[in-house]
């Protein structure tokens, strides 16, 4: 085998690589990508079924649609070379190599089977190496090179100093790639729907940028998304993020349309949800409040539970979305649910019993077990649902605080209730009697066993979805922690049966900021971001 070095490691990507030539002279060059599969086994053994397919781009064309080593090259560990023809046009040659979710993920086992390249050589046809008697010595090469390296880097450490080199550019350039697969926008467009960001369009203001509501000239009502270069995330991690979701379709999530990236700009464009979250709709300042009936309430339970079970045991990429809460359900002119901030969400790994991460989300919502130790699986975002299923049978946010009184939760007032016998006590008092009282119960029993502190207690999404329409009985429910004392089942009873008003500003706890232990709704996606909640206290 020529050249075998080459081929013993490689480059290895789950979604994309990007390599950049700058400075190059204008004209054609002869473009030869070097493969060979070395992660598969040739044996007819488990190991030997991955498959890994991917598309290659040169100067933002495709030149190969699902791109298969191991077939071109005629079996595995074997070396194989393709040559294309390129053209440099500003001095600058792209070639890139995209994971379009074609191949295996987890066959043989979980792992990364994206885009892979064992070497690249870009040619020139018209520069030719110079006669050997013309050579320079090689310590004067090698001292050229050394201070062209050096003042290279002076240069840049000083450019990065004063600011030039932004992340902003970095998730430019991986954006350009997302565009592939999820649509792209030009700044003309983004313009003319939002009116060039009329302030009257501006809907939110959050801590990614401002939030314009646009129309497209089809009619399409968007949400276009301006990033801000402050942003705290990483541009990797934003950009996988922004990958993910837009792999997932379902009528229960929020749709990504596509971006933006022209110049400084940098522009997400999602659907626009006419009524807002469901936190305002339920718990907001009294002027935004929606009049939810029971029948409505009962299908965005529904629609919620819809759209977890579709993230965890449906999509082919099983999704933890790691920030369920009233503030990240969004309604649309129908009031339909649809989950939105998918900016704390994390791949699901099935060989895995658990994610060991960061702790990331809102007090109040997130699972003990992993607001106490970070240990992360889909049971996680099934106690946060059960809390959200009970925030739209009460009309009431879980944890509530006001000056000099203690924090109550509303779910220690809904285990307290159960004990007693009277979980109908919970029910909105906003509904009056309006309510199939069978119904109500369900949803009520089955947040309970959501919200067990036992992971292993709590249903999966859909049996939930099951229980919720009636098809499975929902067992009986056993006592789930200790009771509250007689002072403070006192207290609750005043609060959650007193004639406070419903607002989200006294009712919803502060969720963490990014500077504490928890990183809050910091996502891209954010439904605060998308859309203004009017508080009267600061949610991020």
């Amino acid at each position: 085998m020529d050249n075998a070095g080459l081929y013993m490691n490689a480059r290895l990507s789950p979604i994309s690589l990007t390599y950049y030539g700058y400075c190059l002279i204008n004209g054609p060059y002869n473009v030869s990508l070097h493969f060979a599969e070395i992660t598969f086994t040739g044996n007819e053994s488990y190991s030997s079924l991955g498959r890994r397919a991917f598309n290659i781009y040169i100067q933002g064309q495709l030149v190969w649609e699902d791109f298969n080593i191991e077939i071109e090259a005629g079996g595995v560990g074997k070396p194989v070379i393709k040559n294309f023809n390129a053209t440099v046009t500003n001095s600058t040659l792209e070639i890139r190599f995209y994971w379009a979710g074609k191949g295996t993920y987890n066959i043989p086992t979980i792992g990364v089977y994206g885009p892979l390249i064992s070497a690249i050589s870009a040619v020139h046809p018209g520069i030719r190496s110079p006669p050997e008697s013309t050579s320079i010595a090689a310590g004067t090469v090698v001292g050229i090179v050394a201070a062209i390296i050096f003042v290279v880097f002076l240069i840049l450490v000083i450019l990065w100093w004063r600011g030039c080199l932004g992340r902003q550019d970095e998730i430019a350039q991986d954006l350009k790639g997302l565009a592939l697969q999820i649509g792209s926008f030009t700044l003309r467009q983004i313009k003319a729907a939002t009116n060039n960001f009329d302030a009257a369009n501006k809907i939110g203001e959050g801590g990614f940028g401002s939030v314009y509501k646009g129309l497209l000239s089809d009619g399409t009502a968007i949400a276009v998304k301006q990033l801000s270069s402050k942003s705290k995330q990483g541009n990797r991690e934003f950009v996988t993020e922004i990958g993910m979701i837009s792999a997932l379709q379902h009528r229960h999530l929020v749709k990504l349309y596509g971006c933006c990236v022209e110049g400084k700009q940098l522009l997400l464009v999602y659907e626009y949800m006419e009524n807002n979250s469901l936190a305002r709709a339920l718990f907001g300042p009294e002027e935004f409040q929606l009049k939810l009936d029971w029948s409505t309430r009962h299908k965005i339970c529904m629609g919620i539970a819809r759209g977890l079970a579709f993230l965890h045991e449906e999509s082919r990429l099983k999704i933890v979305h790691r920030d369920i809460k009233a503030t990240n359900v969004l309604l649309d002119k129908d009031l339909n649910p649809k989950i939105s901030d998918f900016g704390l969400a994390k791949l699901d790994e099935e060989d895995n019993t658990h994610i060991s991460t960061k702790i990331a989300g809102t007090y109040g919502y997130m699972a003990p077990e992993y607001a106490m130790h970070g240990y992360l699986t889909d049971k996680a975002d099934i106690y946060s649902f059960g809390v959200v299923a009970l925030e739209v049978v009460s009309g009431r946010s879980n944890s509530s605080s006001r000056k000099k009184e203690e924090c109550f939760y509303l779910l220690d007032w809904a285990h307290f209730l159960n004990e007693r016998g009277n979980l109908i006590d919970i029910v909105d008092r906003r509904l009056v009697s309006h309510f199939d009282k069978e119904e109500v119960l369900t949803v009520i029993k089955v947040a309970l066993m959501c919200t067990n502190t036992t992971p292993a207690l709590r249903p999966p999404m859909s049996s939930v979805v099951s229980m919720l329409e009636g098809k499975v009985a929902v067992p009986v429910l056993d006592s789930d922690g200790a009771l509250p004392s007689e002072e403070k089942i006192e207290a609750m009873r005043k609060y959650f049966k007193g004639n406070e008003d419903h607002s989200i500003g006294e009712n919803i706890i502060k969720s963490m900021s990014t500077d504490g232990p928890c990183t809050g709704t910091s996502s891209t996606a954010s439904a605060e971001d998308l859309y203004p909640i009017l508080l009267d206290t600061d949610l991020r």
